[in-house]
């Protein structure tokens, strides 16, 4: 299954709406939209939206959540505890497979727009690595912290790379000093949106000297080939503080989407996507991250193949002109 793949707090009054019904009816309601965790930029510019929709309409209500993660965030849906969640390819493509704990769910997943691409690259302070192609046995490696939704992906990449190395976990602060005390060989690195440096990645660059570690041209070969995974490379240039990167990072993407229930309010969602996309050019001052969103492109790129979106959301990008024949629209 392929893809294609500085926050400011909502404004809260002194009393909230009822929360949106799961019902075609319309009503003036809460959606509740969940992300990760608090020190997140995904959370941070979860709150810029909010902040953004609840100042320009009485409509809806926003209110932006933390959560543990996109399986949590899958959850959340069956439950009824959130409106819209963002989730990533391979969650989606588990979700369409009937992967445990998604196998009993009762609605249909309907895309809303895009939020950001995560591409994770494999990095270390090692100068006798150069390359995936230098694993040995013996080579701890930490493909992102265990129970993580990337984990699985990457731990899948590795095995075109490595028939065995030691399984590690490490946070990702953590990942620099468990360097430094020789407990991790190689960690993990990301750009969200192939462009924007995590904080704790600046830190890791302050703290060891930090090599990009190359990856084979079979493994890329490999990758590419691979339906469940998106292949994507960027200019090393990107990553300025690294004490070595190559001219061209290869590195295994994530689309990170928000998706809903197909029975969430038809109203809500067309208010919602309405009002951010009319405040739109205005979003980067609430967090960096919502940046690209200015580009009315962007709100559907990487769209998730074989899962159908909102219909709310289909109208509206029909409306707006970049609706294309190639998606689906999903019915309440």
């Amino acid at each position: 299954m392929g893809v294609g793949a500085v926050g400011l707090a909502g404004c809260i009054g002194d009393s909230e709406p009822e929360q949106i019904d799961d019902g075609n009816e319309s009503s003036e309601g809460t959606l509740r939209m969940r992300t990760a965790t608090s020190t997140t930029a995904a959370y941070a510019g979860n709150q810029g939206i909010a902040a953004a929709v609840n100042e320009n309409t009485d409509t809806i209500f926003v209110e932006a959540q933390t959560s543990p993660g996109t399986e949590a965030n899958i959850g959340a849906l069956q439950s009824g505890e959130a409106e819209m969640v963002y989730i990533q390819n391979w969650s989606a493509a588990d979700v369409l497979e009937g992967v445990e704990p998604f196998n009993n769910l009762d609605f249909t997943m309907n895309q809303v727009f895009h939020y950001y691409d995560l591409p994770w690259f494999f990095c270390t302070a090692d100068e006798g690595l150069e390359s995936l192609a230098n694993i040995e046995s013996d080579t701890t490696i930490s493909p992102t912290p265990r129970g993580s939704g990337t984990a699985s992906a990457l731990e899948h990449a590795l095995e075109y790379a490595a028939e065995d190395y030691e399984r590690v976990s490490q946070t990702y602060g953590e990942q620099a000093s468990a360097m430094n005390e020789d407990r991790l060989d190689i960690g993990v690195g990301t750009a969200l949106n192939f462009e924007i440096i995590p904080g704790w990645l600046q830190e890791m660059m302050g703290t060891v000297d930090l090599r990009i570690l190359e990856v084979p041209n079979d493994v890329v070969e490999a990758w590419e080939n691979d339906d469940r995974l998106i292949a994507e490379s960027f200019p090393g240039s990107v990553v300025e503080n690294a004490a070595f990167a190559p001219e061209e990072v290869w590195s295994i993407a994530f689309s990170y989407n928000f998706v809903s229930r197909n029975d969430l309010d038809y109203d809500a969602v067309y208010e919602f996507l309405n009002v951010l996309y009319e405040n739109r050019d205005g979003l980067a001052e609430y967090h960096a991250l919502l940046s690209q969103l200015e580009d009315e492109s962007f709100w559907v790129r990487s769209p998730y193949e074989n899962i159908p979106f909102h219909p709310a959301a289909a109208d509206f990008y029909e409306e707006i002109g970049i609706w294309s024949e190639e998606f689906e629209r999903g019915e309440g």
